[in-house]
């Protein structure tokens, strides 16, 4: 789950960490408002305007600003709020803003001349061990850093039996040409967001940038935080803060019945019990020449009604040219998939799209008897070439 910027530093700053401060605005008026108090609060007239929207890029997409007055940020904010924002990081419709985060400046002078780095925390699957990815190179050009010199990319990696070591954060601290207090300041804002990464269950942190300010402050100037979705059960607190207008409205619907549903680009849906079963559906799809339209796992239990409401989010996809369901009975039973099928057939009414039926396991053979009685125009099989020819075939035609 993904959360927003000023939702990822409240969680920072929970955990000791020093943020941007800022206050969210739906309104115009509001973002007035905000304003005000973030200017009594600062000293500072300068207040930064940011889009809340889940997608990074948000400044090379006119979604951040800078307001020197109340009567800038009446009319930037007017501009941002209800924009669709288009970034490297969004699709070719953007997304749409609906509120903005009111924040206070912290580039403000002093002894030293302001830094940005770039610092993130996340999972390296390939090792099975947390990583820290930083740079001295922060800010809105990474992805162009990362590319033209990768030599400016670090990477740090933590020993899950020992957790992160205090060498280690000096380590960091040391390779992004920090001294003095800034140095020992970054060490603990390291420390500090590795614990808040590991304690809320955190599968992605990506601070850009992490500002080294003129007074050598260490401070999350942005937030960007993923929660990894099979723990909300014990974090009700960050679960609460589930935007679902910032979520493909299918998906949400798909959650709320129950059904694992990511939508892709292709032309063939996919109706399949188990995630591994799914992934190896998408191959035989490819193999046949089509291309898979979504992810959807109905789960070890599925029965007609979910099968029926499996059918009616594939179906609301405009690309789909053929449905593929693919079932494996172990715990489900294939003839109640199958009657399942037949049912949503008959109450979704006229389906235009051909659909093809494997079923193996668990009275596979009563199963293919009810497709087969049924009457219905679905394409019966069941080895998995069978199924792939199929879906060459109806794809071609």
């Amino acid at each position: 789950m993904n959360l927003h910027e000023y939702q990822g530093k409240q969680i920072l700053k929970g955990y000791g960490i020093p943020i941007q401060e800022g206050i969210v605005a739906e309104t115009v008026e509001q973002a007035v408002e905000a304003a005000k108090t973030i200017q009594q609060q600062s000293g500072k007239n300068i207040v930064i305007i940011k889009a809340q929207v889940h997608a990074g890029g948000r400044g090379k997409g006119g979604g951040v600003k800078v307001a020197k007055n109340l009567d800038e940020v009446k009319e930037k904010a007017g501009a941002i709020i209800g924009m669709r924002l288009i970034s490297p990081q969004t699709s070719a419709k953007g997304k749409l803003v609906s509120k903005v985060l009111i924040a206070e400046d912290m580039y403000y002078p002093g002894p030293s001349e302001p830094k940005e780095f770039y610092m993130s925390v996340l999972l390296n699957r390939a090792k099975g061990r947390n990583v820290i990815v930083y740079s001295p190179q922060g800010g809105m050009d990474i992805e162009h850093v990362a590319e033209t010199t990768p030599d400016l990319i670090f990477k740090e990696e933590i020993d899950p039996a020992v957790g992160l070591r205090d060498f280690q954060c000096r380590k960091i601290a040391y390779h992004l040409g920090l001294s003095g207090d800034a140095f020992k300041n970054m060490t603990k804002f390291i420390a500090n967001l590795y614990k808040a990464y590991e304690s809320i269950d955190a599968s992605l942190f990506e601070i850009n940038p992490v500002l080294k300010s003129s007074d050598d402050k260490i401070i999350a100037v942005d937030a960007k935080v993923t929660v990894d979705n099979n723990s909300l059960f014990r974090h009700k607190d960050i679960e609460a803060m589930r935007d679902v207008l910032e979520e493909d409205p299918t998906e949400v619907e798909a959650d709320s019945h129950g059904l694992n549903y990511v939508k892709l680009d292709g032309n063939v849906g996919c109706m399949v019990n188990g995630a591994g079963l799914a992934m190896a559906t998408m191959d035989i799809i490819k193999l046949a020449g089509g291309d898979p339209a979504n992810f959807l796992d109905v789960g070890g239990t599925a029965n007609a009604a979910r099968v029926e409401q499996a059918f009616r989010i594939i179906l609301k996809d405009a690309n789909v040219k053929a449905i593929l369901v693919n079932i494996f009975g172990g715990i489900v039973r294939c003839d109640r998939v199958a009657q399942g099928i037949v049912d949503a057939y008959k109450n979704i009414g006229d389906i235009k799209v051909p659909i093809i039926v494997r079923l193996q396991g668990t009275n596979a053979e009563e199963a293919k008897k009810i497709i087969e009685q049924s009457g219905l125009k679905v394409y019966s099989a069941i080895q998995l070439q069978e199924a792939a020819d199929l879906v060459k075939q109806v794809v071609k035609s």
